[in-house]
Order: structure tokens, then sequence, then C-alpha cells
């Protein structure tokens, strides 16, 4: 029985792999577009049915505009480099939300949301396309189908520790019960939303490049956001980077997002 479950966890893993695109990182995706989509759309239009949208027409119209021409150039890239398949996962939206918080997000298959509270901290266009480009690439990387991914493998290698101390004691089960959920949080589940944070990160940069964007404002933008930012986490209890740290990453991409920028 152990061994059937060892084979049947490995065989998973194996046989799920993908590479993210540009980067090339390694990613467990054990959920298919199609599953998360279905799931994505529903809870977009839950909240934008709850949000009042913005007032604001100048900037509802720069969400749109700059949403489009980010879209439109990582679509003509995939579409150049054998990922035609991908596009067809994308429903691009772009909406700005009456809300004071700093935030943006984007569901897979290109549900974007920005709220207002951000707009001081973008300050311009180019500014909103470095938030724009970031949560445009979360959706391109499948970051989200590799979240679900990774629960689905947390749970499953509880489920095999189990298996695997079915003849143990219960206060062994327990204290080895204990340290696996804590491992797979800190060790496995946070790390893991840094690295797509960080990743998003460098493929922004790259995809507000080819919109025409200069990839330097994303330094000033996230410099802003770091003066305007107070009381967060510590980053080894935090699902994002440290702005601090997350402006030196920024710096390491510079050098190949520039190669993608034409004015």
């Amino acid at each position: 029985m152990k061994k059937i479950v060892y084979f049947t966890f490995i065989t998973c893993i194996l046989v799920s792999c993908s590479t993210v695109l540009l980067t090339g990182r390694k990613q467990l995706l054990l959920v298919s577009d199609s599953e998360v989509l279905t799931s994505s759309f529903q809870s977009y239009k839950q909240f934008i049915d709850s949000v009042p949208a913005s007032k604001d027409k100048v900037n509802t119209a720069l969400v749109k505009k700059v949403g489009a021409k980010i879209s439109t150039v990582v679509e003509a890239y995939l579409n150049a480099n054998g990922k035609s398949a991908d596009i067809a996962s994308f429903a691009w939206e772009f909406n700005l939300v009456k809300d004071t918080t700093k935030n943006a997000f984007c569901m897979p298959g290109g549900k974007v949301v920005v709220f207002e509270g951000i707009l001081p901290v973008t300050k311009t266009e180019v500014g909103l396309a470095v938030v724009l480009g970031h949560e445009i690439a979360h959706a391109v990387a499948k970051h989200s189908n590799e979240r679900m991914s990774q629960q689905m493998l947390v749970q499953y290698g509880a489920s095999l520790t189990d298996v695997l101390l079915s003849n143990k004691s219960a206060a062994t089960k327990s204290t080895i019960g204990t340290i696996y959920g804590i491992g797979s949080q800190y060790g496995v589940m946070l790390p893991y939303s840094r690295k797509h944070e960080y990743e998003a990160d460098q493929l922004g940069l790259i995809f507000l490049a080819m919109a025409g964007y200069n990839p330097n404002e994303a330094i000033t933008f996230w410099e802003r956001m770091a003066a305007s930012s107070s009381g967060a986490p510590i980053e080894f209890m935090s699902t994002h980077p440290s702005d601090a740290n997350r402006i030196v990453k920024l710096k390491e991409y510079l050098p190949e997002a520039m190669k993608y920028y034409k004015k």
C-alpha cells in the first residue's frame, strides 16, 4: 500500500511539469486551465458586482488603454513563440474600482482590477504600466494554477505522511504532523508566493518594455510604494517580498528587460 501511494505521488509530479514563459522556471501544474477559469470568472463577477466602479472617467480610460497595450504585445509574443494555444484562455478586462486600498489584482483568464487607492502611487501612465505589467504576468505565468497545485500536493503529502506513519504511536504522529504543517507553510507555500511575486516583477518589466514603457520606472514606482507603506509583516512570514528586497531584484532584472524596450 505504501509503495502504491508513493509511486502515485511521484508520478503526479513527473507528468505535471511545465515551463514558465521567458524565465524558464519549471512549475507544477496539476490543475487544468478550464478548471481554474470556471472558478475565476465566477469570483470575478461576484467581486465586480459588489464593488462600485470608479467614477473617474480619465483614469478609468487610462487603465483600459494601458492594459490593452500590454495585453496586446503579450499575446503577440505568445503567438510568435509557439504559445498561441494559451491565448484562448484570456478574456482581458481592465477595470478601475472605487476603493482606497493600494492594490490591484489579475484573475486567471485576464480579469484585471485596479483600486483607486493605488493611483496616488502610480502617478503616471508608466507607473500604472508597472502595476498592470506585474498583474498580467501572474496570469500569463499561470501562478494561480500552480498555487492550487501546490496546495493539492501539500494535502497529498499530508495523506502520504499518515500512510507512512500508520504503525507509529499517536504521540509520534502528532509531533511529525505538526512539523509537517509548519514546514509546508513556511518552507513551501509562503516562499513560493514570494517566488511568484519576484517572477511577476521580472516578467512584468519585460511586458511593459515590449509595450514601449521604460522599465526603469519600476524602480521609481516601488520606491514610492515603499515610502507609502507601513507595518508590513517580516518577509519570512509574508507572501510578498519586502519592498527593499523587491527593488534589489528589480535592478537585477532591468538589463534583460531593457533588451525589449523600444521608445
